[in-house]
């Protein structure tokens, strides 16, 4: 676990990637490409926890249709800068077969946890899935899936603020930063 004084070390060696105004443009804009596309199909919201709290919650508010809402918890993260094995922690409790579902994350990285969360959706029986993260990483080589929508690119580094974590800490940072490269 980072300490109090470790954290704000690290916040401080940060780089600024998208101020807190440019989060919060991104998330109207994504929010009305969701409202065009998905308006008149009563969706069932996906939050995928930890991350995709503040962009889940910011994003409904703009959304101006009926809604249902839930949340799974599926990480491959935990306290580490680094994905592992992943860990489905708890299944939406709305069922979602025939059904169209936006899962709502924090980051597009690699892609196997968005993806491997929208074969289950299908399995599941959903009639549509769509998909919107806050930000989607620029890396080299292919992405298993790529996100229906995509609030922010962030670059090819280790990035917090805005639902993302470093070592436990800092979700609740309304702008997005990355680590300093060492």
């Amino acid at each position: 676990m980072t300490d109090i004084r470790e954290a704000r070390e690290i916040l401080a060696g940060a780089e600024l990637v998208h101020s807190a105004e440019a989060v919060a443009a991104a998330v109207d804009r994504v929010a009305a490409r969701i409202t065009e596309s998905l308006a008149e199909t009563n969706p069932l919201v996906l939050c995928v926890m930890s991350g995709g709290v503040p962009f889940a919650g910011q994003l409904m508010m703009r959304l101006d249709f009926p809604l249902d809402f839930d949340y799974m918890h599926v990480t491959r993260y935990g306290q580490e800068t680094s994905g592992g094995a992943l860990s489905w922690r708890a299944s939406p409790r709305t069922p979602v077969e025939g059904r169209t579902v936006l899962i709502v994350d924090d980051i597009l990285d690699e892609g196997l946890t968005l993806a491997a969360i929208v074969e289950r959706m299908r399995e599941l029986g959903a009639k549509a899935c769509h998909t919107a993260v806050a930000a989607d990483k620029l890396k080299s080589g292919k992405k298993p899936i790529a996100a229906d929508f995509v609030a922010l690119t962030v670059p090819d580094r280790f990035v917090f603020g805005y639902g993302m974590d470093v070592r436990g800490k800092w979700r609740n940072l309304p702008a997005i930063y990355a680590m300093k490269e060492t």
